[in-house]
């Protein structure tokens, strides 16, 4: 086996894409601090306990797994908001707390062209509920995504309660609504037609459940969904995304937003709202979150907690690889020429511009540069 090579779904960033992923974070970085979010770097590797002792959006398969010295099995991080809300729990002290993170996550599972780590930056807020406080994480999040220089993009909006309402009542197990939920996130006609008959749902359920691809558009959709369902959870879900979008409105962001009610996320992980950031030229989500309110509470303290999380290789794609400037000047040291080289770089530097030193002994002239400085024994000239 040619071992050089890496595993499948992990590669390694070259400087040029690094340029551009470090210059991402950088603006991520600084607008996290603005908005009074603190930054925290969560364990690399957990007890595989952790995430097997609550419920989970993280299924087993997706988890790199590996036995600790002691016996113990423990996993590489496969999610940072479990890694956030376990910290949020366990560790601090406040009843409310807004953390913000850059890191990486590894799914084991993934295959194809899906990447096994992940870079991402996400910000979590925990103590805050309402739809005041959901309204401020889309917001937030649109301002992100403009941020890092996305401008053709879209943030879909929905709500696990509604797609819980349409199932009471259904007559489907926990187990039997899991399998359909994704039937519908993967747009699948035929097969959650299959699977409600097959598992009894009831006619009325299988109509409002088959009409959920559907309903996605602007905030008209609510009311189109609202006549398909007397169910109070169902009813509730709508009201609460009208507010939602109300306050969206006197943000200035509802133009960055859709409602999509047939993206149901995972019923183990989220409680409320979820939302999804699409955009032009990436065949998947740059970015997603949701309400989690359930999440602490089963870490041992009860905290409301709503946040999300930037894919940032997905956005350079829809950047369409655009990448940071290069330093816009270059010193080449030849021999004799060092110490005045040096020096002249150092003065560069001194005045705030971006600056690279080259040794230039057997080299090639450094290419793409707007000037280039040679520095001889006689001295420092422009090329």
């Amino acid at each position: 086996m040619p071992y050089f090579k890496l595993p499948a779904g992990i590669r390694d960033v070259l400087p040029e894409e690094c340029r551009a992923l470090n210059a991402a974070e950088e603006r991520l970085g600084r607008k996290f601090a603005e908005a009074g979010f603190c930054p925290i770097r969560t364990a690399g590797l957990e007890y595989y306990d952790t995430f097997a002792g609550i419920k989970s959006a993280v299924a087993q398969s997706k988890m790199f797994k590996m036995t600790d010295k002691d016996g113990n099995l423990i996993v590489l991080r496969p999610d940072m908001t479990l890694a956030c809300a376990r910290i949020a729990a366990t560790k601090l002290h406040a009843e409310r707390a807004k953390l913000c993170y850059f890191s990486n996550i590894y799914d084991f599972s993934a295959g194809g062209n899906s990447e096994r780590e992940v870079a991402q930056a996400g910000v979590e807020i925990f103590g805050e509920e309402g739809a005041f406080s959901d309204a401020y994480a889309v917001a937030f999040a649109a301002e992100c995504l403009k941020e890092i220089g996305l401008q053709d993009f879209i943030i879909d909006i929905g709500h696990v309660g509604f797609y819980k309402g349409l199932l009471e009542g259904s007559g489907l197990s926990e187990a039997a609504s899991e399998e359909i939920r994704g039937y519908i996130n993967a747009k699948d006609a035929v097969n959650t037609e299959i699977a409600l008959k097959n598992h009894g749902a009831s006619e009325r359920a299988q109509a409002a459940i088959l009409a959920l691809p559907s309903l996605f558009g602007d905030v008209s959709v609510l009311d189109a969904a609202a006549r398909l369902t007397d169910n109070p959870l169902a009813l509730g879900a709508l009201a609460h995304l009208k507010k939602v979008y109300a306050y969206l409105t006197e943000m200035g962001a509802e133009k960055y937003v859709s409602f999509d009610l047939g993206t149901v996320k995972s019923l183990a992980y989220y409680s409320g709202m979820v939302f999804t950031g699409l955009a032009e030229g990436v065949g998947a989500p740059v970015l997603s979150g949701g309400r989690y309110d359930g999440l602490c509470a089963q870490f041992g303290k009860n905290l409301a907690a709503v946040g999300f999380a930037v894919g940032l290789g997905r956005v350079l794609r829809a950047l369409n690889g655009a990448e940071a400037p290069v330093p816009c000047t270059a010193v080449v040291c030849t021999a004799g020429g060092e110490k005045a080289g040096y020096a002249f770089y150092k003065k560069l530097l001194a005045e705030g511009r971006r600056c690279d030193l080259f040794a230039g002994e057997n080299a090639a002239m450094p290419q793409g540069y707007a000037e280039i400085y040679a520095a001889t024994e006689k001295g420092v000239k422009k090329c």
